[in-house]
């Protein structure tokens, strides 16, 4: 059965109480067993201070946060860590909602349902386990659904845009997906010969496209086992080294890749070939994110903007014909993550290993603000509340909440 095939879900549910928002807060943090540095005119230590200017903090983890993911209507968050747990979490107070159990290892993907009916964890352990609401009136109480079996080890995970569908792509060169809330596996994808390491459903629901670290991009139908057509690095134009990112266009027809050498690279879905490359990358650093920004573009949807990150640049394409560079954006270490706002497309958020997050106005380049509260690298981030705020998870144990503009 295709997700095609599933019946959609109807009901959105209505948004919360609108976030309030701050105004512009920055203070320093004095946490009282901060490390020390010693004066050596003196000899008297002098305290660390990091500057913090988030609305919200979340530190229920132990160890390192991997992965964060909002509610699309409601006022909450999902994470996971290295403390071999997830926890969903209210981004208004930073209380604990409910603590995912059942890991063996490092919770590294965690995913909210389109309707956000449903949540999604996956490990190191190689399990999948999904939560369900419970009622209709609060998305304060949850219950455990069922454990999902078939992965190595999780890579991602992606809900259907449409209804209840997860696939997942697995470090042993497997992709997988289920329907819920049966937990039935509805296809088994076998054809990369390495670790996944992205997949998407096309914006239209139709397809899905996954990309190894062999150098492999595979286009599949959801009904089918044989894909409808594979790259490979047997194709000079397409040799990355390995895929480590990947972006779709809105109206399902170009998909952008980006490589552990740095190199960029356009690939038309309906005709199955590289048309162009990109540049703007430094050669040998690793492309960790791509986003479709869609300010301006042909009606296809192929001439819309797109920002590729790593090496702690944003490159900012205005236009695929012509892989025209309008900008770069600059972080003081690797970029980790890329963002686009909801309903602003011309704000993109980027997240960091130098500890900041930062929003940029894409139309020029000009950075719009500066995140900061994080006291090691930035793992990753999401959006919540339309696009208001912010949701970063940290090496530091952290997650922080920040308005985006």
């Amino acid at each position: 059965m295709s997700p095609t095939d599933q019946q959609p879900y109807q009901e959105e549910q209505e948004e919360d109480e609108d976030y309030v928002q701050e105004d512009d807060i920055y203070a320093e943090v004095d946490q009282g067993d901060e490390p020390m540095v010693d004066d050596e005119d003196d000899g008297l230590a002098e305290q660390v201070v990091w500057e913090d200017n988030s609305i919200q903090h979340f530190s229920g983890h132990e160890g390192s946060v991997y992965t964060v993911a909002a509610h699309p209507t409601a006022s909450l968050a999902v994470s996971g860590g290295g403390d071999d747990f997830g926890y969903i979490w209210d981004v208004t107070d930073g209380e604990i909602v409910v603590k995912l159990t059942g890991h063996t290892d490092s919770v590294t993907a965690t995913a909210f349902s389109s309707d956000g009916e449903m949540v999604s964890t996956g490990g190191m352990d190689g399990r999948v386990r999904v939560w369900r609401r419970v009622g209709k009136e609060t998305f304060k109480t949850w219950e455990f659904l069922t454990e999902l079996q078939g992965p190595d080890e999780v890579m991602w995970l992606r809900w259907h845009p449409k209804g209840p569908v997860l696939l997942a792509g697995s470090n042993d060169s497997t992709v997988w997906l289920w329907q819920l809330p049966s937990g039935n596996t509805m296809q088994v994808f076998a054809g990369h010969t390495g670790p996944v390491q992205c997949g998407e459903f096309t914006p239209d629901g139709k397809r899905i496209v996954t990309a190894c670290g062999d150098n492999t991009l595979i286009y599949w139908d959801p009904r089918s086992p044989t894909p409808l057509f594979k790259l490979t690095g047997q194709d000079a134009r397409f040799d990355l080294g390995g895929i480590t990112s990947l972006a779709i266009n809105p109206t399902s027809t170009v998909a952008v890749v980006g490589g552990t050498e740095g190199g960029v690279r356009v690939v038309s879905l309906s005709k199955g070939e590289v048309t162009s490359a990109l540049g703007g990358h430094t050669q040998g650093h690793s492309v960790e994110a791509i986003v479709f920004v869609n300010i301006v573009g042909a009606a296809d949807g192929s001439s819309a903007p797109v920002g590729s990150a790593g090496a702690g640049i944003v490159s900012m394409f205005w236009d695929l014909n012509t892989s025209r560079l309008r900008t770069t954006l600059e972080h003081d270490d690797a970029v980790t993550s890329l963002l686009v706002h909801p309903t602003k497309p011309h704000l993109i958020v980027s997240s960091s290993a130098d500890h900041t997050l930062r929003t940029w106005d894409a139309r020029g380049g000009a950075r719009v603000r500066e995140h900061k509260g994080h006291q090691e690298l930035i793992n990753g981030a999401a959006l919540g509340h339309g696009g208001e705020i912010i949701i970063s998870a940290g090496d530091d144990g952290a997650c922080l909440v920040f308005g985006t503009e």
